[in-house]
């Protein structure tokens, strides 16, 4: 059942909250406050609306940021732990391991490979025929060397 819309515009208040503010330290009793309802009610009604508690969607918030960071950096997995709001590197690599199945270093092994490198052209790593077959006009033209047609 739907919450009334006074209690959906609180509770989407508080979710903007914690999107807000996920790096920070956030307890339920802030958030009710925030809610200016009971703890155990805004458990609930949370819950009941979106699926996943309150401390469910901000663990959710933190690790697909350090995804992102862990894709787009190559900083420390510590710094990152800190970064996005974790107290500790071993319960970040735990509560990681447990949602996504690897830890942070495997990930980031992993997900590299798929990650396209900056100042690289992206048509190089398409075969040719099919980058002149649906590449850019100007794209053999622009890169030449990528395509084996060197100039004169």
């Amino acid at each position: 059942m739907m919450p009334n819309p006074h209690t959906l515009r609180t509770l989407l208040r508080v979710r903007d909250l914690v999107r807000d503010c996920y790096a920070q330290d956030l307890t339920l009793a802030d958030l009710s406050e925030e809610a200016d309802v009971s703890a155990g009610h805004l458990l609930r009604t949370f819950r009941s609306t979106f699926g996943e508690t309150p401390h469910e969607f901000l663990t959710r918030l933190r690790l697909d940021r350090a995804k992102h960071l862990l894709t787009v950096t190559g900083r420390p997995v510590t710094d990152i732990c800190f970064e996005v709001g974790f107290q500790s590197l071993g319960s970040f690599s735990t509560l990681f391991r447990r949602h996504v199945g690897v830890s942070p270093a495997e990930f980031r092994r992993r997900i590299r490979p798929f990650v396209t490198v900056p100042g690289r052209h992206p048509w190089g790593f398409i075969p040719t025929c099919f980058a002149a077959m649906f590449g850019p006009p100007t794209a053999v033209q622009a890169a030449p060397w990528i395509y084996g047609k060197f100039p004169g």
